[in-house]
């Protein structure tokens, strides 16, 4: 380990000199191939806070999608059914680890926003996990070690180029946390506060049936929001995120975006979806891209008398507003976290949109009544976390 990184520039390319560095000792990261970036450093670091406080708190292999500091989609190590690993694009027969699982999870989360992400994992990399890998385009990966021939493979990756970091497991960081803005030093207490069981022992809703499941849903919702830019919701169903909105003014924007992220999630699962006949070369990513716009209402761009034949074998029928209304109101079983108080019912209103059944908030709000009153209509479970996650 080096006692500090030099680094191509900062956030943007005017900014030099920059650099990683440790003001006493040596640095916890190795950089094993590729030359990462300031923001490949951010996403990493913050990415591998998330994944390993999710294998503290659960038990399991987990991994992590980042992008611009937030993360695009965070998962644990459980098995993918064929459903799954169609719309995750991930061949039958693959065999896959617990690791490599949560790899696919996470990055099936929000395909669309993980094209060019930095990966984390809680575990070392094994082979299954680095042959994911390598098919997605992705900045850098960061994680506890890499089994030999995982390594071969990551660094084989954009010629050579691929940045793959390789963190200490035991390094522990200073209780106290430094950053500049404007010349000015800020200081604070690292923010150590440990999510689990803890933060869900007060229900304040009628309905207190919060299954283990859904527990650990909560759970995985509200690390992942630890680590997403302020104001931030988050919907995970399954033992994975499917849905983040980050770093928006208001609350009940986040809980828009984030419940449409989670309703395209579902709706790549529509059997329309499902059959399409996509035309033989398309790679995954143009793939990703025909699926989101004929998700959407701009559907005819993709359908269009003079571009399907660009996309498709066989023209397929629209997925109508009414199709995607109907099978949107047979979705069940999600959960959803918020990093501060819901001021209104309406974000509840939204959430019961996208199957909501579980929520965790720190609740707060002089309009807690309205919010429970809203939760209980529809017969939704409802933690008081008393805690506030914002991440600057």
């Amino acid at each position: 380990m080096a006692h500090e990184i030099e680094l191509k520039y900062g956030c943007n390319p005017n900014q030099k000199p920059a650099r990683i560095f440790m003001e006493e000792g040596e640095l916890p990261v190795k950089v094993l191939c590729g030359r990462p970036g300031y923001i490949n450093f951010l996403d990493a670091l913050n990415g591998y806070q998330l994944v390993s406080e999710l294998k503290k708190a659960t038990g399991l292999p987990a991994a992590a999608s980042f992008k611009h500091v937030s993360p695009a989609g965070a998962a644990l190590g459980l098995p993918l059914d064929d459903t799954l690993r169609k719309i995750y694009f991930v061949d039958k027969k693959a065999e896959l680890t617990p690791l490599a699982c949560a790899y696919a999870r996470a990055r099936g989360a929000d395909r669309m926003s993980s094209f060019g992400d930095f990966i984390s994992l809680s575990d070392p990399c094994d082979v299954a996990t680095a042959k994911l890998v390598a098919r997605e385009v992705s900045d850098g990966i960061i994680a506890p070690g890499y089994e030999p021939e995982a390594l071969e493979i990551l660094s084989a990756k954009k010629q050579g180029a691929y940045a793959v970091i390789e963190i200490d497991p035991d390094y522990v960081p200073a209780k106290l946390e430094r950053k500049m803005c404007y010349g000015v030093t800020f200081e604070q207490g690292r923010n150590d506060l440990l999510i689990g069981d803890a933060q869900l022992s007060e229900i304040v809703t009628e309905n207190k049936d919060l299954p283990e499941a859904a527990r650990n849903d909560l759970i995985l919702a509200l690390i992942t929001l630890k680590y997403t830019q302020s104001n931030s919701v988050c919907y995970a169903k399954g033992g994975q995120v499917i849905g983040v909105g980050a770093g928006q003014q208001s609350r009940i924007h986040c809980t828009r975006l984030a419940g449409n992220k989670a309703d395209v999630w579902h709706l790549r699962q529509h059997p329309k979806v499902m059959a399409l006949k996509f035309k033989k070369g398309l790679s995954r990513s143009e793939r990703d891209n025909v699926i989101d716009v004929y998700i959407s209402d701009e559907y005819e761009d993709v359908l269009g008398d003079a571009v399907w034949q660009d996309n498709f074998e066989v023209r397929p029928e629209p997925l109508t507003r009414e199709e995607k209304k109907a099978y949107l109101a047979t979705v069940t079983g999600v959960s959803l976290a918020s990093d501060a108080f819901f001021p209104f019912g309406d974000n509840i209103e939204r959430a019961h949109k996208s199957g909501v059944q579980w929520i965790a908030q720190p609740c707060g709000s002089i309009r807690d009544d309205n919010v429970i009153e809203t939760c209980n209509k529809y017969g939704i479970v409802m933690a008081k976390t008393g805690i506030r996650l914002f991440h600057h």
